[in-house]
């Protein structure tokens, strides 16, 4: 068995050392790590050939990351035989000692086609940073909830069979699945979310492991953060579309479906509140609806226990998740708008 690690990077020389040092403390370690310098304009590769790794330049890509891993993947799996493994992890994620081991454990069953990583998110960023850190908490939470299953083969680290690989790239060329004739689609704002329903559509399963952690970075700021939820909705919502309804992409669609109940839910409860306060005025505490929240109240504090005393703290109010909720609700809302109008996608780097 072989195994090979291919990080695309797009000028990220403040953050390569320690992804690069993820690596080489991995219980498992990769037979071969191959940085994807893509359109670097700093010392990312010069950075990673001196950490030892080997370095690829794509030429003359203009399709963003699943482009550059396209022109990479090519003469490397070339070399790979089919019972290869290829782990594809983003430049600013470190994953835990143990990820490779518990992936390449979760690979002993024939039917698993990828593994895909369960992300949380880097210190710091303040406020906004400790809020991406509850929600990745969360979803974390969620995924066990599915028994392991990947809902993403995420970017920050997923680990494929070299088979795999061939399969997707050759249904691309027949036709089976769209988005170009290479490994990652050209046509998805979300290559990994695409990538995980062509595996999936061609009769893989793809789990996401407790022990197949990682870290990855949290936006800054309130733009930043905007112009990326709005990259991976947008790109959701294409790749359904593109899709069409199919048994693998039921839940997907399921889930959609509940993200606009979810806004249109909390747009009424606020009209709602805002018009019986304006017109009624304060009948004062309900003991049904007290308890209710009360109960709410635990569910969200406890689901993040493991963040510490401040995300609980934090938790317990409700409020201030009920606004970042809405902040991804609007997200949603104005992709779903961007999509009826045809509007054209435009990709902000973040």
């Amino acid at each position: 068995m072989s195994l090979v690690a291919l990080i695309p990077a797009h000028d990220e020389q403040d953050r390569i050392v320690a992804t690069l040092a993820g690596l080489y403390r991995q219980a498992s370690r990769p037979d071969r790590i191959v940085v994807v310098a893509d359109n670097c304009t700093d010392e990312t590769a010069r950075i990673a050939a001196h950490c030892g790794a080997e370095v690829f330049v794509p030429t003359d890509n203009h399709d963003k990351k699943a482009g550059a891993l396209n022109q990479a993947l090519g003469p490397l799996l070339d070399e790979l035989d089919d019972d290869a493994y290829v782990l594809v992890q983003d430049a600013d994620t470190v994953l835990n000692p143990d990820f490779v081991a518990c992936a390449v454990d979760a690979m002993a069953d024939p039917e698993v086609g990828a593994v895909g990583g369960i992300f949380y998110g880097e210190p710091g960023g303040g406020l906004l940073g400790l809020l991406q850190r509850m929600e990745y908490q969360r979803y974390a939470v969620e995924i066990r909830r599915k028994k392991n299953e990947a809902v993403v083969l995420t970017g920050t680290g997923t680990l494929f069979r070299a088979s795999v690989l061939r399969e997707v790239r050759a249904a691309r060329l027949a036709g089976t699945v769209g988005g170009g004739d290479g490994y990652y689609s050209l046509a998805s704002l979300t290559e990994d979310d695409e990538i995980t329903k062509a595996v999936k559509t061609l009769g893989h399963r793809t789990v996401s492991p407790d022990g197949c952690w990682l870290v990855t970075e949290v936006m800054p700021s309130l733009g930043k953060l905007w112009h990326q939820r709005l990259r991976w909705q947008r790109g959701a919502l294409e790749n359904l579309r593109d899709y069409g309804w199919t048994p693998v992409t039921a839940p997907y669609f399921r889930q959609q479906m509940l993200l606009g109940a979810g806004a249109l839910a909390l747009g009424l409860f606020a009209t709602f509140a805002v018009l019986s306060l304006t017109l009624v005025g304060w009948h004062g505490f309900s003991v049904f609806w007290t308890a209710i929240t009360l109960l709410f109240v635990v569910e969200r504090t406890l689901t993040v226990r493991r963040l510490g005393w401040r995300a609980s703290l934090l938790a317990a109010p409700l409020v201030p998740e009920l606004l970042y909720d809405a902040f991804r609700q609007a997200v949603f809302l104005r992709s779903l708008l961007d999509l009826a109008l045809r509007r054209e996608a435009r990709w902000v780097a973040t």
